[in-house]
């Protein structure tokens, strides 16, 4: 081998760690991620949204457990989880722990795939492709995902699970409408009956995995903003570029953050014959891929204001 190869590998081994060690940090670099929304009424009173997903709990994560307890200092007037909450059979506990202290405000929550089957290890390559579900994920451990809904629902959050239902918001009437996970093909878009069809303040859809039909069909039936995650926002991301993957079959260019559905661009905003979207970048990983690299973990607080 000649010095200057020598050289060149030593080099990309040596930026190959700094950036292997950088994502290890990142990922337990939690920050809140702060938005405005004109979706309201003019006249109405502004409403605060925490949107949590993609926790990905393990019982020893003693750090984001604290992180997420905190968040109730933020004082959100409703909370919306879209599932993904657990990554050990056992995380139930730990998972409990840290929405504690935001079990007493209204929320509202579905179920993503790693609420129902434990994470196994992967080949990372297989998230380039359109669409990464080849292995049979009922193969996985199984997760006590209803022993979680029941904590939930007790709590007073509605469970949105191929469901509808209304919440009352600092006084205003928000509509409600949630589909089991996309991932997994478990999404039934629930029928709009009589009973839903009262005037309300705001409609909001949830739901996992943002896939397209799923999308379409929540601007469809009106939704004013619809919250989702699943995408990590790429988790392993390009500077200056944004997020090569999605692992469902939304553009990249939405991976994360606030945008507008449906649209030629991602950037298009809501109310304009569109459907405000955030997707969350979520807090946490696969226990068998503890990076993030410029993507770093985050919950949300919309501000919902009027038009």
């Amino acid at each position: 081998m000649s010095a200057s190869l020598g050289r060149a590998l030593g080099c990309a081994a040596l930026v190959g760690a700094t950036g292997l060690a950088w994502a290890t940090v990142e990922a337990q670099w939690f920050t809140v991620r702060r938005v405005t929304v004109p979706v309201l009424g003019p006249a109405a009173r502004p409403i605060r949204i925490l949107h949590l997903s993609d926790l990905h709990l393990t019982p020893d994560q003693d750090r984001k457990i604290a992180w997420v307890r905190s968040l109730a200092r933020l004082e959100p007037d409703l909370v919306i989880d879209t599932g993904d909450n657990m990554a050990h059979v056992d995380a139930l506990p730990a998972v409990l722990h840290a929405l504690d202290p935001l079990l007493g405000v209204p929320g509202a929550f579905v179920m993503g795939s790693n609420d129902y089957y434990a994470p196994m290890p992967k080949n990372p390559a297989r998230y380039l492709t359109h669409d990464a579900r080849h292995e049979r994920i009922t193969e996985n451990t199984r997760l006590p995902a209803d022993d979680l809904a029941t904590a939930m629902r007790d709590a007073g959050w509605k469970d949105l699970t191929n469901r509808r239902d209304v919440a009352v918001v600092d006084g205003q009437d928000v509509s409600l409408v949630g589909v089991d996970d996309p991932h997994l093909d478990r999404d039934r878009f629930p029928v709009l009956t009589r009973s839903h069809r009262s005037t309300v303040d705001l409609k909001l859809g949830v739901a996992h995995a943002p896939y397209r039909r799923v999308l379409d069909a929540m601007h469809a039936d009106g939704a004013d903003l619809v919250l989702a995650g699943h995408t990590h926002g790429g988790q392993l991301c390009v500077p200056l570029w944004g997020a090569l993957v999605t692992n469902c079959d939304l553009d990249a260019s939405r991976a994360k953050g606030l945008h507008g559905w449906p649209g030629p661009r991602p950037d298009e905003p809501g109310g304009h014959g569109s459907t405000w979207l955030n997707v969350s970048a979520g807090l946490g990983t696969s226990p068998y891929a503890p990076v993030r690299f410029a993507c770093r973990p985050e919950a949300t607080l919309l501000t919902l204001v009027g038009r």
